[in-house]
């Protein structure tokens, strides 16, 4: 494609042949695991087989960087998907733990080279948890696996300037 005779890279939503890992957090479970079926039923519908899809379980929010950049050493996924709902308490506990997830999985994206898609929620209510993980706005999960298969496709297409 081009625009004006420039040339335009963009990824696709092509997921066979490409293998992802997805970190889930344990806490919140009843709303992180709505998040992960999103994300495969996401990555199947666009090509992507069962079998290349891995589910990593973890504490909570906090140890989803950590689980995440040890799957991103592992060199064996084309993108990692991190996912955990975090929902506001009375404390600041809520600021800290989405600060240092929001760091930390952009850290490992970042020095990895590994697309890695956050699709960590962060909610202010059991109601914004519930439209989030799959009621009326939607699965995060899946639009966090969207743009772990967008992102693979794109390093592709750069690979191939």
């Amino acid at each position: 494609m081009t625009i004006d005779g420039v040339k335009v890279v963009e990824g696709l939503f092509q997921a066979q042949g490409k293998r992802f890992g997805i970190v889930a957090s344990r806490w919140n479970g009843f709303f992180a695991d709505r998040l992960v079926e999103g994300a495969i039923d996401a990555l199947v519908r666009h090509g992507a087989s069962r079998d290349d899809i891995s589910v990593v379980k973890c504490p909570g929010s906090f140890e989803v960087p950590m689980v995440t950049k040890k799957l991103a050493e592992t060199k064996k996924f084309d993108a990692i998907i991190s996912l955990g709902v975090l929902i506001r308490g009375a404390t600041p506990h809520f600021d800290h733990i989405s600060a240092e997830a929001t760091k930390g999985i952009a850290s490992v994206s970042m020095d990895s080279g590994i697309p890695v898609a956050f699709g960590v929620l962060t909610c202010d209510s059991l109601e914004q948890a519930i439209e989030r993980s799959g009621s009326k706005a939607g699965n995060k999960g899946v639009e966090a696996a969207m743009a772990a298969i967008e992102m693979v496709s794109l390093y592709d297409a750069i690979e191939g300037l």
